[in-house]
């Protein structure tokens, strides 16, 4: 039987999503996993219709309703595959492995697996909703865009790690390297923060447009320019 408590949370609303308060609890993530294979999201969007995208994805990841979905850095955020969106209204295509070529539009079973063994193995709790759940390395070389509002400098940092949080957000870890005390630093150093949290954060981006970027490539420069000043 739903208490009334629940059925008050079940008729209230999101004014953001449009979804239920209930339901969006239900899709917050409660387990990730390091994508270590090399597979990929193909995405399209409207800057050329007959061409597809692709990015190596990240990690897997465990909603409370028992969904498993891909996450790749996105913009300023970390999503699922399955709900990008950006300005040129990219639009989620598949996953995609290189080496067998192969195209499929649901997790793995062996993700799905291991998954929903780890969440029952170690089934969490905790007092407060940022309190760390998982901290995985970066294995994409993603790398987070800083940019203080008003410059035209731009600055890139490392992404050490990713932190799942109780609450089911997820943080990009980057180095204060006025904190560091020892090398090489590891995921869970006390010298790394999250790049939501610094102003000065802009985007993310994998290592192909952050060696672009550091190359001084005009059409990497101009894009990031363009984002930046978009974002200002």
């Amino acid at each position: 039987m739903r208490s009334s408590s629940d059925q008050s949370n079940h008729n209230v609303f999101d004014f953001f999503t449009g979804k239920r308060l209930d339901d969006a609890r239900r899709e917050r993530f409660i387990r990730i996993s390091p994508e270590l294979d090399g597979l990929e999201i193909l995405y399209a969007n409207d800057s050329d219709s007959n061409k597809l995208f692709s990015l190596k994805i990240l990690c897997w990841a465990l909603r409370e309703n028992g969904e498993v979905v891909g996450l790749v850095p996105w913009l300023n955020n970390i999503v699922a595959c399955p709900e990008i969106n950006d300005p040129l209204n990219g639009k989620f295509e598949g996953y995609y492995d290189p080496g067998l070529e192969e195209i499929f539009h649901h997790a793995p079973i062996h993700k799905i697996v291991e998954l929903e063994s780890a969440a029952e193995y170690y089934e969490s709790s905790a007092d407060s909703p940022d309190a760390i759940v998982q901290e995985i390395p970066d294995t994409i070389g993603t790398h987070a865009v800083l940019s203080k509002r008003g410059s035209h400098s731009l600055t890139l940092s490392e992404v050490v790690s990713w932190r799942l949080h109780f609450d089911g957000s997820i943080s990009g870890m980057l180095v204060d390297p006025e904190q560091v005390a020892s090398t090489p630093v590891l995921p869970g150093d006390s010298c790394l923060f999250a790049a939501d949290t610094c102003d000065s954060f802009r985007y993310y981006f994998q290592h192909q447009i952050a060696n672009k970027i550091k190359s001084q490539d005009p059409e990497a420069m101009a894009a990031i320019s363009a984002l930046v000043d978009e974002g200002s």
